[in-house]
């Protein structure tokens, strides 16, 4: 099974705990911010660069992660200044072997994390098969987290629509262990403090 369609069938599982709106994202609100902005779509990627990056590096001890599939989309009918606009969706996944016994707290750091930022958590998932956490910026930029096959942990960010532009792949530097082919394998990266199977210490630096 290839990992975007392991990937795909957490986030289906997901969207089905969580509901959709219709546009198909699952953190229906009964009325979405419209951010109005003239900087490119570049810009608004190079943002959720900066903020994919922020999010996992903040973690300790520290995850090993690669840049999964980058992709953008059309915003139909809706323009700025008479031009077409776009979203851009930036995806990672963790490398790092996460036991179950370790998957919640990893979650609950990250809600933590985002919430000390600012960010609105506008959903969560508590499938023990495949949990998730969703929210969003002040600015709008919505992002992910879930759980998929064999406790791999899958980050996604999707921007406001903006002005249409080149979109060049992240710059920002990942630490996973380089791979073969386009997609990205299980996780297999062990961790002293993640792979464990034993309760987390309650002086650990992750809680």
């Amino acid at each position: 099974m290839t990992k975007m369609l392991r990937c795909s069938l957490a986030t289906a599982l997901v969207m089905m705990t969580a509901g959709c709106s219709a546009s198909g994202t699952p953190w229906a609100e009964k009325e979405n911010k419209q951010v109005v902005s003239k900087i490119s779509l570049q810009a608004a990627a190079e943002k959720s660069d900066a903020i994919m990056l922020n999010t996992i590096s903040s973690v300790q001890p520290p995850l090993n992660w690669v840049h999964d599939s980058a992709t953008e989309r059309r915003c139909r009918d809706y323009t700025i200044d008479g031009k077409a606009t776009s979203s851009a969706t930036r995806r990672a996944a963790v490398m790092t072997i996460l036991s179950e016994e370790r998957r919640g707290n990893l979650l609950g750091v990250l809600e933590r994390l985002w919430k000390k930022r600012g960010y609105e958590i506008t959903g969560t998932n508590p499938s023990k098969e495949n949990p998730a956490i969703f929210a969003r910026t002040p600015e709008d930029f919505r992002m992910s987290v879930i759980v998929g096959d064999k406790g791999q942990f899958f980050f996604k960010i999707t921007t406001p629509c903006f002005i249409e532009s080149e979109v060049s792949p992240p710059k920002t530097e990942a630490n996973g262990t380089p791979f073969e082919g386009t997609d990205v394998p299980y996780p297999s990266v062990h961790s002293d403090f993640w792979s464990a199977t034993t309760p987390i210490p309650s002086t650990s630096p992750a809680l």
